[in-house]
């Protein structure tokens, strides 16, 4: 029921998920990532958490991948997860950042955790660290906080493989309170947080080998010279087996494609077979583990490959409100791609993705006299009262990005005339410029999207 005020008004009652959101967001503090001032920002604080909610234990009993990297992490991470639900375990998930809803972030067999589990789980572990929270050891922040959570619930839901992928970094990381996973793995690196991590891909490679453990075995992809030497320098103090993984070829998906778009994908999807694989060794279960990549795929691991989701990695949806099978539909292409990699994979997707799509459309409509290309803002718009989403196209900008901020971007228009962008850009001020973004993404102090691209399609003139 709503309250009403002397003046006969109401005003909307707050649900128990507002709360517990509401509650979440006193954690985000105001602190650069880099500042270390705050005893909260300690490393071994994390494990007095750990003894306040009783999670020692459970977490060295947990069968643990620990997945780092600057790139391609959270793919890597997501084919995992779901070649193992295929192979029949119950799987949990937990990745960063979510782009609507934070329980994205917590996937129990491949779905996102339900909202009455999320709210006991969340005011389990919020009220038990609130009660014990001092000045030495406060209350922990956004993300560890998060990452704590993600162990309650995969220790309490009982699940036989936990997936994580690292935050940030890596030695210093949340989820680095991990002492004994199964197998590690780091995906492609670059240059990302270089306040944090370092100027030089060899202090992001040390940090990121942090995840290392004593004797634990590891895969990489093939890296820059520079960093590599790190990984495999690391590696060998900690009698670290260190592999790395070759990307998978298309042939071992007997005429299937990737769930998640993008040459790039598949060498996330080498790393996630070989995690997969030495996950099912080290466990005991070799029915799984008799067939090699170099000659086949186990039929659950071809399944896991091909229906992987995430959304914002390469991913095109079609307007639901616009006829579809009409000429000059609005397609969105969707890439939260943030570092100057990154862009460059976004961008090979994306002229592939158009070319193919006007490839299609080639057999299928008339010729016309002229092609419209745009790019505009979306924002992804949650309505938290029914928990229901949906994308608008934000129209209030007319103007060229391009021309109005050339500093966030450049476009280079090549003959076909497809679309290449080559985006250098901090991802709170386009948004802050150009999109509303969603209640829940202000009220938690982030963005619900780093970057969302749409095209409307035409037909390209020969």
């Amino acid at each position: 029921m709503a309250e009403g005020d002397n003046n006969g008004s109401s005003k909307p009652t707050v649900t128990p998920y507002e709360e517990a959101l509401d509650a979440l967001s006193s954690l985000i503090t105001k602190r650069s990532r880099a500042d270390k001032s705050n005893n909260g920002d300690r490393f071994d604080v994390l494990f007095d958490y750990l003894k306040i909610l009783e999670l020692e234990e459970a977490i060295s009993e947990m069968k643990i991948i620990h997945v780092a990297g600057t790139k391609g992490k959270g793919s890597t991470c997501t084919f995992t997860e779901s070649i193992l639900r295929n192979c029949g375990f119950r799987t949990g998930l937990f990745t960063s950042p979510h782009l609507i809803d934070v329980r994205e972030r917590f996937r129990l067999d491949g779905k996102d955790i339900c909202e009455e589990k999320f709210l006991a789980y969340f005011w389990w572990c919020y009220d038990r660290l609130k009660e014990k929270s001092t000045e030495d050891v406060p209350m922990p922040t956004y993300f560890r906080f998060l990452a704590l959570l993600a162990f309650k619930i995969f220790s309490a839901e009982q699940v036989d493989v936990a997936i994580l992928e690292v935050g940030l970094g890596g030695k210093f990381d949340a989820t680095n309170v991990v002492q004994k996973p199964i197998v590690c793995g780091i995906a492609s690196l670059g240059y990302d947080h270089m306040e944090i991590l370092g100027n030089t891909l060899a202090q992001i490679a040390g940090e990121k080998a942090g995840i290392f453990k004593d004797g634990i075995p590891a895969f990489t992809v093939p890296q820059p010279d520079e960093a590599m030497n790190v990984l495999e320098e690391k590696a060998s103090e900690l009698n670290v087996h260190l592999q790395v993984a070759e990307p998978l070829d298309a042939k071992l998906l007997n005429g299937l494609k990737l769930r998640l778009e993008g040459e790039h994908q598949y060498l996330n999807a080498g790393l996630a077979i070989a995690l997969s694989f030495t996950w099912l060794q080290r466990t005991g279960h070799h029915e799984f583990t008799h067939m090699e990549q170099a000659s086949s795929l186990p039929e659950q691991f071809i399944k896991g490959l091909t229906t992987a989701s995430l959304q914002g990695r390469a991913q095109i949806v079609t307007d639901q409100y616009i006829n579809t099978e009409s000429y000059g539909d609005l397609v969105f292409y969707l890439d939260g791609a943030h570092s100057p990699e990154s862009m460059e994979m976004c961008a090979r997707w994306f002229s592939l993705a158009i070319k193919e799509d006007s490839q299609k459309r080639t057999f299928n409509y008339p010729p016309q006299n002229n092609s419209e290309s745009t790019i505009e803002l979306v924002q992804e718009h949650h309505d938290g009262r029914y928990g229901k989403s949906s994308m608008q196209v934000s129209t209030s900008r007319r103007r060229s990005l391009f021309q109005t901020h050339p500093c966030i971007a450049r476009l280079d228009l090549m003959h076909y005339h497809q679309l290449i962008l080559k985006l250098i850009y901090h991802g709170s001020f386009l948004f802050k410029e150009y999109g509303r973004i969603s209640y829940r993404a202000i009220k938690e102090g982030r963005l619900s999207m780093r970057l969302l691209l749409v095209k409307k399609v035409k037909r390209m003139p020969k």
